[in-house]
């Protein structure tokens, strides 16, 4: 065999060597990507599930901005809400989000930015973490109970409450709350009623020392502030009774600090939403 045949077989053998390595390495790293992104999804499943379902160590922690992070809801009985995710939680998790969720969650490998939106339109959604752009994004999405500023909502007058006057059950609601003068200084009160009954309602704010009938008022307004309408007469405290000419109506009484951002003065903001909850990550 002449040289020059010997030199083209050489070359064609390199050529199909040459390709089948591609190939392999080609399948190899194509291997190894979707055992990563695999990988990353099951990371990405479990730490979502357990932060929906885990209020976190301390429960209280993101009073303390440290401890273990979690973000479900504890309700008024100290039982654990599944699915669940609270604002003020998922705020502190912002505010260190680094250390707390990039470092502490993901060892520092994988990038990833949070999301709570409300499926009520009035409510903005919130977004925390890093800005994950980019190909190869996994996206993962959980139907949680969301609250906002449910912390401060003093009574539900949707619910039967203690009323100190006899109104016909059928036609009327009424609920209650304590307040001594220095909660005044600190803090505001108010009736908040939801968009759909604002200009169906009318109320009356009073305390038990109340001797004369007091006059209905029409509810122009979904937030109405209570503070100039307490008197103590005299007394160290006040029970505050408000009564309003509908049952069950979709109102609350809510006490915020002197500084809280009147745009969220929002009946949907203080009562526990349908949220989704969503994260998106890459490496």
């Amino acid at each position: 065999m002449k040289a020059i045949e010997i030199g083209i077989i050489l070359i064609i053998i390199l050529v199909i060597f040459g390709v089948i390595l591609s190939s392999i390495e080609n399948s190899t790293q194509k291997a190894i990507k979707e055992v990563e992104a695999n990988n990353m999804e099951k990371l990405i499943s479990e730490v979502v599930d357990n932060l929906i379902n885990n209020p976190g160590v301390p429960d209280n922690w993101q009073e303390y901005g440290k401890g273990t992070p979690g973000l479900a809801i504890v309700n008024d009985d100290g039982k654990i809400v599944a699915n669940s995710v609270s604002y003020a939680k998922l705020i502190a998790l912002g505010n260190d989000y680094d250390k707390l969720v990039y470092e502490k969650l993901f060892t520092s490998k994988i990038h990833t930015s949070m999301e709570l939106i409300p499926k009520e339109s009035t409510i903005s959604s919130v977004k925390i973490g890093e800005n994950v752009d980019g190909e190869n994004i996994f996206s993962l999405t959980r139907l949680v109970k969301c609250d906002f500023y449910k912390s401060y909502v003093l009574k539900s007058l949707e619910n039967e409450g203690k009323c100190n006057r006899h109104h016909p059950q059928d036609k009327h609601s009424c609920n209650y709350f304590k307040v001594f003068p220095g909660n005044l200084k600190k803090s505001d009160y108010y009736l908040l009623i939801d968009d759909s009954e604002e200009h169906d309602l009318s109320y009356i704010v009073e305390t038990t020392k109340a001797d004369e009938d007091m006059n209905w008022k029409t509810t122009i307004s979904d937030s109405i502030h209570l503070n100039d309408e307490i008197d103590f007469y005299d007394d160290k405290s006040a029970v505050v009774f408000v009564h309003l000419d509908k049952p069950h109506p979709k109102a609350l009484l809510v006490s915020v600090p002197k500084d809280f951002n009147r745009d969220f003065l929002k009946y949907d903001y203080f009562r526990t939403n349908e949220c989704e909850f969503v994260i998106k990550a890459c490496y």
